[in-house]
């Protein structure tokens, strides 16, 4: 079965209504491979034929795995490492008296946010006042992350001090894997978002992390995204994104401190 280029620009035109998500020409395999496996699933013989099933109202469940399909959640624990030193030092000087919010708005299969956790639990003790929400458009991908259930290959980033006090190593059957401890669990809380859409109310937060997403959309996909996220930061708070990627002449309120990470001040 082949995927010809009008059937592929009007899956991009309908992956962009869904998701906000830009897929190029360069995404026409990828497409193709990743989709394939759902016509046979669902017995149409062509790409054309899936993508009218998608496009029946009725066909929401249809819908959202093909999003999940060619969304990317690629992740790992204390990915760009050099975020995670530079919030610790933020965060070991935090008020004792104040709560501290972080929002991991693509969150994935949750490393982010367990990696966010470790470092809020070490420096602000396991009792205080911070709170992190997980969020993503694939509900698969936050009922991984909820879960908090990984192998142990996936654990190399993980500091040792930081294994030691909240991962538990699996033994018997689940020899070979992690969980993150009870005492993180409790403090992280998950919702689906679809951050192409309007946002619902979740409060306002310290960080929010927003990293490996915006290279997936085109220019103006990422303003309307960064419009949206930022209202969700309070005055004087941090957006992370990761290295490779640049808000340079997105938004007056954003300030650079070091490379993939912004302090936004409100200019209302």
């Amino acid at each position: 079965m082949q995927l010809n280029d009008a059937t592929f620009a009007r899956f991009s035109a309908w992956m962009r209504e869904q998701s906000g998500m830009h897929m190029p020409e360069s995404k026409k395999t990828l497409l193709q491979q990743r989709l394939l496996n759902r016509l046979t699933a669902r017995q149409v013989s062509t790409y054309e034929a899936y993508l009218r099933m998608l496009q029946d109202p009725d066909e929401v469940q249809e819908q959202a795995i093909a999003v999940d399909l060619l969304t990317t959640h690629e992740t790992f624990f204390f990915r760009e490492r050099k975020h995670f030193d530079w919030m610790q030092h933020e965060v070991a000087a935090w008020p004792k008296n104040r709560s501290l919010n972080v929002w991991s708005a693509a969150s994935s299969t949750g490393e982010e946010i367990w990696s966010i956790a470790m470092i809020l639990a070490h420096q602000l003790g396991e009792q205080a006042d911070w709170h992190v929400l997980g969020s993503d458009i694939s509900l698969r991908v936050i009922a991984q992350a909820k879960a908090a259930h990984y192998s142990l290959t996936r654990a190399d980033g993980i500091p040792s001090t930081l294994m030691r006090k909240y991962c538990l190593k699996g033994v018997g059957k689940q020899d070979g894997s992690l969980l993150i401890a009870p005492v993180l669990r409790k403090k992280v809380g998950f919702r689906q978002i679809n951050l192409a859409a309007p946002l619902p109310e979740i409060g306002l937060f310290d960080f929010i992390f927003l990293r490996n997403l915006l290279i997936y959309f085109d220019g103006d996909g990422k303003q309307d995204i960064l419009n949206r996220v930022l209202k969700k930061l309070k005055n004087n708070a941090f957006l992370l994104v990761s290295h490779s990627e640049s808000l340079y002449g997105l938004n007056d309120g954003l300030k650079l401190i070091q490379p993939g990470v912004y302090q936004y001040k409100s200019l209302g």
